[in-house]
């Protein structure tokens, strides 16, 4: 019987493995703009935060925050949100270049787990149950069978280091926001990680395209700032609300899951036995943690 309680659970849920599904798409969407247009990680995440805060700014409920004058509390969350997002994304796209879509994202998400249910259960009280301790594991052993697969970026190191750095970055969002942190995507967080990055994406080689299709270019960079990016965060911040930290972070394993089905079926990256048993794993983990919270 579902009680009342159960609902806003579930559709917590539901917001936190859509944005996740989204992510996994806009990772490849970022991919093939590194590919095709000249853009390198930095350029595209700066697109990214631009057309998702040009996006909310034209919503009614943006240019009513964007005229009023913000509290110092306000404007001091948006700020630590968008250098949380400005780390954790730019970094991310780095670790796709260098690492490849597949190992770039699952290092990315895979440390998400670890971190966010230490600092849960240390910093917010949450218990770790042993269904959730199991679901991590099985989690864990996932995406060590994904790593030791071939890597399909030129510099596999220091993209796996740029996506624990990712990982870390989402990771404390993720804290933060279940400790009560006002953590939301706003105009002012994507144009604070705006400000952050386009100085970077200038000394990187700039920030206009400089090949492929344009109209191509445009769409993908319209994509890309709006559904995994304003349309994922609004719906993983909200899921939030009710979906404790150690089952949000196993929830976004479903990225690297979609990510890595992409890179496979669309660029060519490897399919092996240890990717398949990987995903399973990870696909296992996710179902104990919903079956547990459901």
């Amino acid at each position: 019987m579902t009680t009342h309680a159960a609902v806003p659970l579930r559709h917590g849920l539901l917001s936190i493995s859509a944005a996740a599904v989204a992510w996994g798409v806009g990772g490849a969407v970022a991919a093939l703009l590194m590919r095709t247009s000249g853009l390198g990680p930095v350029a595209v995440c700066s697109w990214r935060f631009g057309v998702a805060a040009f996006c909310l700014a034209l919503l009614p409920a943006g240019r009513q925050r964007s005229g009023a004058r913000p509290a110092p509390a306000r404007r001091g969350a948006a700020v630590l949100t968008g250098l949380g997002l400005a780390v954790s994304q730019c970094a991310y796209f780095g670790s796709v270049q260098y690492a490849g879509l597949g190992l770039g994202t699952l290092i990315t998400i895979g440390a998400g787990p670890v971190l966010t249910s230490l600092g849960a259960h240390l910093l917010l009280g949450e218990r770790l149950t042993g269904r959730a301790s199991a679901a991590i594991a099985l989690a864990l052993g996932g995406l060590a069978l994904l790593v030791v697969g071939p890597a399909a970026g030129p510099r596999p190191v220091l993209g796996a280091a740029l996506a624990v750095l990712a990982g870390a970055g989402q990771s404390g969002l993720t804290l933060w926001a279940r400790g009560g942190g006002s953590a939301r995507a706003t105009t002012g967080a994507f144009t604070t990680g705006l400000a952050c990055l386009l100085p970077l994406a200038v000394v990187e080689g700039g920030v206009l395209p400089g090949g492929g299709e344009p109209v191509l270019t445009a769409g993908a960079l319209l994509f890309l700032g709006t559904v995994p990016t304003l349309l994922a965060y609004r719906w993983y911040f909200a899921g939030l609300a009710t979906v404790p930290g150690a089952t949000a972070s196993v929830l976004v394993l479903l990225e690297p899951a979609a990510a890595a089905l992409i890179a496979v079926a669309c660029f060519g990256e490897p399919l092996t036995p240890a990717l398949l048993a990987g995903s399973a794993l990870l696909l296992a983990a996710i179902a104990a943690l919903t079956r547990e919270t459901g």
